[in-house]
């Protein structure tokens, strides 16, 4: 069947990162859930910016971390939710979750793992790696330009047969 085990990927930037999210919303389709974990600041966001300018979204992507969703338009629209100060998976409900699962955009769910007893058979999760902290820069620089292991996880065989193909167009980021 090809690719079942995770994609090791190494991001040098936000930039990067936004390119890499571009590759994948290529294998992305409407009603298709990604579930976006890892440390805070690890670029998420970054990743949904990327995604979602690939998507045809001409507005400007941002957290929706006190919001909690934020809607956009695009070839295909985008729902973008952040589960980060849900206390419980009814408050997810109530967010609204009911609606995404199959709906006509494509959802990326910040700190999905949070609530990973409500997300469908069939999603893929993108886990965000912060650099270790004994190789992180000194003061005065830039911590966002620091390299990021991002591991893509394939979840259910619909996933697993396109991550298969998306591997290709992820080779430049692959991790030895």
């Amino acid at each position: 069947m090809g690719v079942t085990r995770p994609l090791r990927l190494v991001s040098s930037g936000p930039d990067e990162t936004r390119k890499i999210a571009a590759a994948v919303a290529d294998a992305l389709r409407p009603g298709d859930l990604v579930a976006l974990t890892g440390e805070l600041g690890a670029g998420k966001t970054c990743f949904v910016q990327g995604a979602a300018s690939a998507l045809g979204v001409t507005d400007r992507v941002t957290s929706p971390s006190f919001l909690l969703r934020r809607e956009y338009d695009g070839a295909v629209p985008v729902l973008h939710l952040d589960v980060y100060r849900l206390e419980t998976l009814q408050e997810v409900v109530d967010l609204g979750y009911e609606d995404v699962v199959g709906g006509r955009w494509v959802t990326f769910i910040e700190w999905g793992d949070a609530m990973s007893t409500l997300l469908p058979a069939d999603h893929l999760e993108v886990e965000f790696r912060l650099p270790d902290p004994a190789a992180q820069p000194g003061p005065g620089e830039d911590d966002l330009a620091e390299p990021r292991g991002i591991v893509v996880r394939p979840h259910g065989a619909d996933w697993a047969r396109r991550l298969a193909v998306l591997a290709a167009d992820l080779l430049p980021w692959q991790d030895a």
